[in-house]
């Protein structure tokens, strides 16, 4: 159901660590699971690293959260699948005195887990959707625009990057924690992706049989966008499309680079991983929880647009500035 790796087992004084990803395909978990073991390392923790065989595979991270509960682990570093459905198992770890901290994605409620570590995904959404209006310029208005989405349970990253889009691109927004209720005319559709390729070809498929004039393609990440790309790609309109996304690993940003996606906001998976690791060594030592970045109820790790066609009033890096910055 899920992987195991273990490091530094010798030290048995040593705290353990948990790091719960979504899976250990997706290149940004994979770099997250090298920036908590290099940490780990360097700090002389215990790691154990659990996954689930898809996004979405929510009793692999029941099953992870229950032996390290069983373990005795000092802390849980997770990317929670289901962001609603886990807080109950949280709570569990929490009330057995381990210190839970988000990664990447947040509970709902946020404060379910003691911190989160991660990327402003609402600001990553917007700087894709400002960049998006402003290449299209007048046309914006007319657009259609096809979202590719993350999984069905609509967990906190997957809301926070499809609204932020939204609201760049000048989308008035209904419920901002609901996918799906806004009315806006230039909508296509949502579609389900689950964060791979192989969903993102097949989600970009279905709307483009919806509509056929789909002009701007937002996905919630990268390996969707390749795989939207090729569905485009298939019916000879890969030209016609505006395509963006969000993650900053190497391929993207090839991708990028290859004109492939127009821009993508780099998140860092490294740094939250890392960063958590030395919090939970922390609070092993003394007790202290992490605190938040002000005016947040969070702590960010950073964003930054990738483009190699820039627009007037939105900061961004070159691809070539990006690869020295990526991962995966």
């Amino acid at each position: 159901m899920f992987g195991l790796g273990t490091l530094a087992a010798s030290a048995q004084t040593a705290p353990l660590v948990c790091l719960i990803t979504k899976t250990d395909t997706n290149p940004f978990f994979v770099k997250m699971k090298e920036g908590a073991q290099a940490k780990a390392k360097e700090l002389g923790v215990n790691l154990q690293a659990y996954a689930g065989k898809i996004d979405g595979d929510v009793d692999a991270q029941v099953q992870a959260i229950e032996s390290c509960i069983a373990g005795g682990a000092k802390g849980i570093l997770i990317t929670p699948t289901d962001t609603k459905a886990l807080v109950p198992k949280v709570k569990q770890a929490r009330d057995a005195g381990i210190l839970v901290i988000a990664l990447d994605t947040s509970f709902d409620p946020i404060d379910a887990a003691d911190a989160t570590f991660a990327t402003d995904n609402f600001q990553a959404g917007e700087l894709i959707g400002q960049w998006a209006k402003s290449t299209m310029g007048e046309k914006a208005a007319d657009a259609k625009i096809a979202f590719l989405d993350l999984i069905p349970a609509q967990p906190s990253v997957d809301v926070l990057r499809d609204q932020g889009f939204m609201q760049g691109f000048g989308i008035d927004l209904k419920d901002k924690s609901v996918i799906g209720d806004e009315s806006d005319k230039r909508i296509v559709g949502h579609d389900i992706t689950n964060g791979n390729e192989e969903g993102g070809r097949t989600a970009m498929e279905n709307l483009l049989q919806k509509d056929p004039s789909v002009n701007v393609v937002y996905t919630i990440n990268e390996p969707a966008a390749a795989g939207a790309y090729e569905a485009l790609k298939a019916v000879g309109m890969e030209a016609n499309v505006t395509l963006v996304s969000i993650d900053g690993g190497c391929p993207g940003v090839k991708n990028v680079k290859a004109g492939i996606i127009g821009a993508t906001s780099m998140q860092y998976p490294l740094k939250m991983a890392a960063l958590g690791v030395e919090a939970i060594k922390k609070f092993a030592d003394s007790g202290e929880k992490p605190k938040t970045t002000e005016g947040l109820n969070f702590t960010n790790t950073g964003v930054d647009l990738v483009t190699d066609k820039p627009v007037e009033g939105v900061k961004s890096m070159t691809s070539d500035e990006a690869m020295k910055a990526c991962w995966g």
